[in-house]
């Protein structure tokens, strides 16, 4: 799935991104480290992977968006 990444915080390693409904979604420490990423700016494109529906759903993995 992709989005854009909303916020981070480089302290916690953690933020969240908007879906492309807008739809804003965080991510925790552990997410952003198992993307192996250093750094993310709002506004980068990311993909994400994502378990769980409606008020449960979280994400698992933050990684940069490669074409």
């Amino acid at each position: 799935m992709q989005a854009t990444a909303y916020t981070y915080d480089s302290e916690t390693r953690a933020g969240s991104v908007l879906l492309d409904d807008g739809t804003p979604v965080s991510f925790d420490a552990a997410a952003f480290d198992a993307g192996g990423l250093r750094l993310l700016r709002p506004g980068q494109r990311v993909r994400i992977e994502v378990q769980g529906e409606g008020e449960a759903r979280r994400i698992t993995l933050v990684t940069l968006q490669t074409f």
